[in-house]
Order: structure tokens, then sequence, then C-alpha cells
């Protein structure tokens, strides 16, 4: 079963600018996925990485102090924000939930470290 983990990162939030995240409300989103997922052969966890403290300054701050590992697809440590762009509604669990999906079923879409393409494994030879 592939494992993926969710690290989230200690965040220091700056100016006015905050996010209100219940912690817990984390435990069972998790085991909502897993109940969801578990079927298709991925199993999700998380910690939290208090030794490593992240300055917030928005949204996109917030997405990229949560970092995906997915050692099976060579991911150590996949900033969530750079992956799955945009958030149509700063709902971070579910984007936390799309980023995870990404990661475990199309990991070949997210460009590798240092990479300017993407391979789609469409057959097109990029």
């Amino acid at each position: 079963m592939k494992t993926i983990t969710v690290v989230f990162y200690d965040r220091e939030f700056a100016g006015e600018w905050t996010y209100d995240l219940d912690e817990q409300k984390i435990q069972p989103f998790f085991n909502a996925l897993n109940a969801e997922l578990n079927s298709a052969g991925v199993q999700f966890d998380f910690c939290n990485e208090p030794n490593i403290t992240l300055r917030v300054n928005g949204y996109g701050d917030l997405l990229n102090s949560i970092r995906i590992r997915s050692p099976e697809d060579g991911f150590s440590s996949l900033c969530l924000g750079q992956f799955i762009g945009p958030s149509p509604d700063t709902d971070l669990l579910a984007d936390i939930k799309r980023g995870v999906r990404r990661v475990a079923f199309s990991p070949e879409s997210i460009v590798p470290a240092g990479g300017d393409a993407i391979c789609h494994n469409c057959g097109c030879g990029c």
C-alpha cells in the first residue's frame, strides 16, 4: 500500500492576515480520506513539524507550509501550493484532499523539482 504523509510545518502569521484552522478536524479528515481511498491501495497519514516555522503572509504561503511526502513517487517534501495552484475556495482541507489525490493517482502530472515540463504519459513524447 502506498503511504502519503501530509506534514504541517509550524506557522507564524505575518500582519493581520490569519487562517482559522480547527486542529480538531484534522484527524477526522484523514480518517474519512482513508476510509474513502484505502481500497484503492493508498494510505494517508499526517504529522506536525514544530521544528520548522514558516512565515505566512497569505493563503498561498499557508499552502506552502504544508508538505506532501510520497517516497514511492519520489517526493520527499513537496509544497502543496506549488503543484495544486490557486485555490478556488480557500478551503484548506479541500485543497489538501485535492493535492493528496493528485499525488496518489497522477504523480506524473507534477513537475519535478527543477523541471519545466509536465509529462502526462499521453504518448506525446514530452
